[in-house]
């Protein structure tokens, strides 16, 4: 699939054939493309982790750098996420099967603790 397929379909344009009205597509997803491309280009070793629907939530792509810093973005199904992550470059996993990566969980440890660490100095 294209990089432009896949953004079109993260972006919920609907395909040449499709009747879906402009005002049916969102318009806060360009900035979420955007986003994921800007995270991408202004990091090093970044993974995509695709992460299931759940009762509270949708279908997320998670954006994970080498340093840990992560970002995340609502996808409409899955096989968006897989295919956005594929067209931006970069490795992507199933968390179903991979879990999360520790360096994410690290960099989240250490934010924490460097709020905490502020909130004491006040």
């Amino acid at each position: 699939m294209s990089l432009r397929s896949a953004l079109d379909r993260l972006l919920g344009r609907p395909a040449p054939s499709s009747t879906a009205t402009p005002a049916a597509t969102g318009g806060g997803r360009s900035a979420a493309v955007a986003h994921l491309q800007e995270f991408v280009s202004s990091r090093v070793g970044v993974e995509a982790y695709v992460e299931p629907p759940n009762a509270q939530t949708p279908a997320t792509v998670l954006l994970v750098a080498t340093t840990g810093e992560w970002t995340r973005r609502r996808v409409p199904d899955e096989r968006t996420g897989f295919e956005v992550a594929r067209s931006l470059g970069i490795p992507v996993y199933n968390v179903r099967f991979t879990g999360y990566p520790q360096r994410m969980r690290d960099w989240n440890t250490a934010q924490r603790a460097e709020q905490k660490r502020r909130a004491t100095r006040r």
